[in-house]
């Protein structure tokens, strides 16, 4: 404890000291300057490096400099695996929230997945069967490509089928949905009409 403040207080002093090489000061207060900065320095180098760190933690606990650190009281993401050279193009794809990157197989799993989700947002039967159209014909073209990867295990969707599901679900979304109600008329309409 007592060693702490004490190396407290020779950075205190060598900081005051160089405080007053900036103020302008004559040769000799210079040589008095630079002979207490060397007796410091010996000092310094009597202080051994782990109360140092431990003096410097601590002094960075007290300003509050660790508080609300990201992985505070979470295990650290990745410590304890084994090593994978690749491991900072996955970070970047994990936090950046990177998509259409990988292998067609896993690629095509994942839009199978959301794949119904895309049929209710079309509009029209054109426009489904068209994405449909799309996303049987990338099934088709990466079951015949053998680059290596994971296997294509993603089946082709029929048409008519889906259509049928697309408009069901349609059909239980307007049923589901409130009526519209009549757009109340201006004021000035209702005075002339006489209603209010």
């Amino acid at each position: 404890m007592g060693g702490e403040s004490a190396f407290r207080r020779r950075l205190e002093r060598a900081a005051e000291l160089r405080s007053y090489r900036g103020a302008g000061i004559s040769a000799e207060e210079e040589a008095e300057l630079e002979a207490a900065e060397a007796k410091d320095r010996d000092i310094s180098k009597k202080v051994d490096d782990a109360r140092r760190a431990e003096y410097l933690i601590r002094d960075a606990m007290a300003q509050g400099k660790f508080d609300n650190l990201k992985y505070a009281g979470k295990p650290i993401p990745g410590l304890g695996e084994a090593y994978d050279p690749d491991w900072w193009v996955k970070g970047l794809i994990q936090r950046e929230n990177i998509s259409g990157l990988g292998p067609k197989a896993i690629l095509l799993r994942t839009e199978d997945a959301e794949l119904d989700g895309r049929l209710d947002a079309q509009f029209t039967e054109k426009q489904v069967r068209d994405l449909l159209a799309d996303f049987n014909a990338r099934v088709v073209d990466a079951r015949r490509q053998l680059q290596g990867g994971p296997p294509v295990i993603t089946k082709t969707r029929d048409v008519e089928t889906e259509v049928a599901r697309w408009r069901e679900r349609r059909a239980a979304l307007a049923q589901d949905a409130p009526p519209e109600r009549e757009p109340k008329r201006p004021w000035w309409q209702r005075l002339w009409r006489g209603t209010t």
